[in-house]
């Protein structure tokens, strides 16, 4: 079984897509709001590893009953050092029903902010069509 981190190092995103539950939540460093829904969640995943470079994970860490994950990355965006933390929660089927992001330092959320933002009607397009394809 290929974990989430083990799918994102080899940017195999149709298997992350497999491992997020339908209602799942996202909560973005960078937004008010939390997304969900399995399309948006999916097509902002796929955004997020265009607009970092070099992204990669540095340790994992998880509780005894494998529920709660905590994924520490590094990256750039727009020229700018991010370390950030995933933190992922699943259901009782292996899926990720939430799915919380930290970014440091303020410089760099800021540049997520504004690349992402300039991105997100093509996200929200990428969701309604993923919703199409699944329905």
């Amino acid at each position: 079984m290929t974990t989430f981190r083990q799918a994102i190092d080899a940017r195999d995103l149709d298997a992350v897509d497999d491992m997020l539950a339908n209602d799942v939540v996202f909560r973005s460093p960078v937004a008010f709001a939390p997304y969900q829904g399995k399309a948006i969640v999916s097509a902002i995943l796929r955004t997020v590893l265009q607009v970092f470079e070099g992204f990669h994970y540095t340790r994992e860490i998880h509780d005894a009953h494998g529920r709660d994950h905590a994924l520490v990355f590094e990256a750039t965006v727009d020229g700018l050092s991010v370390t950030g933390c995933d933190f992922l929660r699943y259901d009782d089927e292996g899926r990720i029903v939430d799915f919380m992001v930290m970014v440091r330092p303020l410089r760099a959320a800021e540049a997520l902010a504004a690349a992402m933002g300039s991105r997100f009607e093509q996200i929200k397009a990428d969701a309604v069509a993923q919703r199409t394809v699944t329905s």
